[in-house]
């Protein structure tokens, strides 16, 4: 018989570092509505039980396959989605029951960068106008000094302050990308979800974009939340990863611990799709090839999520939700068999 779902403990505190970010136990739940009368019928577990903390000032990257629920995840975080179950503190504040103007004044503070830049951003108007627009809604600046604060944030995202009159279609863009990181940053804010904002992007803008975003959390000491499903950007900028799968998080370490020595299965076979630029090692490299597609998050397998694709799978796996535990220090992970040796040796990307 399947047993319960175990309610996922407490995340490490770090000692040295103060949190910004706390996400305990978050679900979102989307019902299916069918019929006339419109029924509910099912539902979709995008976000399925999360844990993790984000550290003010570090990068957190949020990886895994699409339809895993990581954008789901970051919507919530921001109440632009409301939770189902859960809590989100934002330093020591619940944001799941902030509401009305104590959830407005906060919100200066938390803002997300878009994954498309040409849908995210109103045609209609100005990019002076699109900057300018937190400016005027949190009433931070008018007038003259309004004009100045435009010009200096897209000064300070790479852009020309005389081309503030244009509209959006007439950047490339790699460039209305800045323009909405310009319009992210306009409030001074303090944590910023990046939600995948260079999966719509040439592959030759995707580093500039990446290396703009660490300069501004250098010149203005942000904390991120990088969703993305390129493990190799995601190396680059974050200082620790989590990894996601199914609406659950499997395992969360520092960066080079998780890329060197990964131990959930899942892990391992997402780095092993990833190219090594070197034609003779990425001959040898041992591979591990999931089978089927990653189920459905309106009928999920019982037990551990990743039952129906691991390649180690036993029959605890299938009755038994793992519990998500600190494997060791710093590293979180959930999986029966953690312990045991890598099914595979990983070749660092």
């Amino acid at each position: 018989m399947a047993t319960e779902t175990p309610t996922a403990p407490p995340a490490p505190t770090p000692q040295t570092h103060d949190v910004i970010v706390r996400v305990r136990d978050l679900k979102k739940h989307f019902p299916i509505m069918k019929g006339v009368f419109r029924r509910q019928v099912g539902t979709v577990r995008a976000v399925d039980g999360v844990t993790f903390d984000v550290r003010r000032g570090e990068t957190l990257g949020l990886v895994g396959e699409s339809g895993s629920g990581k954008s789901t995840t970051g919507r919530v975080i921001l109440q632009l989605e409301q939770a189902t179950e859960g809590v989100v503190q934002f330093e020591d504040i619940d944001l799941t029951v902030t509401t009305g103007n104590k959830l407005r004044s906060l919100r200066p503070r938390m803002q997300m960068i878009f994954q498309d830049p040409h849908a995210s951003l109103n045609p209609r108007m100005t990019v002076a106008s699109i900057i300018g627009e937190p400016l005027t809604e949190h009433n931070k600046a008018k007038g003259e000094d309004r004009k100045k604060r435009i010009e200096e944030l897209l000064s300070l995202v790479g852009l020309e302050p005389k081309h503030a009159n244009r509209y959006p279609h007439e950047f490339s863009g790699g460039q209305r990308q800045r323009i909405g990181i310009a319009r992210a940053i306009a409030l001074n804010p303090d944590f910023i979800v990046a939600d995948e904002p260079i999966a719509a992007l040439d592959v030759s803008i995707q580093a500039q974009v990446v290396n703009l975003l660490e300069d501004l959390q250098d010149v203005l000491g942000l904390t991120y939340l990088f969703i993305s499903h390129d493990l190799s950007m995601v190396r680059h900028i974050a200082d620790r990863v989590a990894v996601m799968y199914l609406g659950k998080i499997m395992e969360l370490a520092n960066v080079d611990r998780l890329y060197n020595d990964p131990k959930h299965p899942y892990t391992q076979a997402l780095l092993s799709a990833v190219p090594v630029p070197d034609p003779v090692v990425e001959a040898s490299r041992e591979r591990v090839i999931l089978e089927g597609d990653i189920p459905s998050p309106a009928n999920p397998p019982p037990g551990c999520p990743f039952n129906t694709r691991c390649p180690v799978a036993k029959e605890r796996c299938v009755t038994e939700v793992p519990e998500w535990r600190e494997l060791e220090p710093g590293r979180w992970v959930a999986c029966h068999f953690a312990e045991l040796d890598s099914t595979l040796t990983v070749t660092p990307i």
